[in-house]
């Protein structure tokens, strides 16, 4: 099993920055890449960046250019830089971590959630 634990979240003004951290442990070979949902107040969670294991990342277009999704192999811990936050950034941000077989992807895990908001 794969457990994650994810921390960073915070109150921001418009504008600022926070860094959100998610730290891996277990059977992290089950991992093929790991990611970041959120969900704001009353929406469905949405995948904001995902990033796997060579490096290749990808980013919902509402963050791209703001949010840098990175990894430490070693810490076995992903990050998510967010620069220039807006209100509507404002949600419940969750770690994911996916496994991918060859034909489809698999969740193997998720974080307990941590809350970003971000006033105006």
């Amino acid at each position: 099993q794969v457990q994650l634990v994810d921390s960073g979240g915070g109150l921001v003004q418009a504008g600022g920055s926070l860094r959100l951290s998610c730290a891996a442990s277990g059977s992290i070979s089950e991992i093929t890449a790991m990611g970041w949902y959120r969900q704001p107040p009353g929406k469905q969670r949405e995948l904001v960046a995902a990033i796997t294991g060579n490096g290749r990342t990808n980013y919902t277009d509402s963050v791209r250019g703001r949010f840098t999704i990175s990894g430490d192999h070693a810490k076995n811990t992903v990050y998510l830089q967010m620069n220039n936050l807006k209100p509507e950034d404002t949600a419940v941000y969750y770690c994911h971590a996916a496994r991918f077989d060859g034909r489809r992807w698999y969740d193997v895990a998720w974080g307990q959630g941590t809350q970003v908001t971000v006033s105006s």
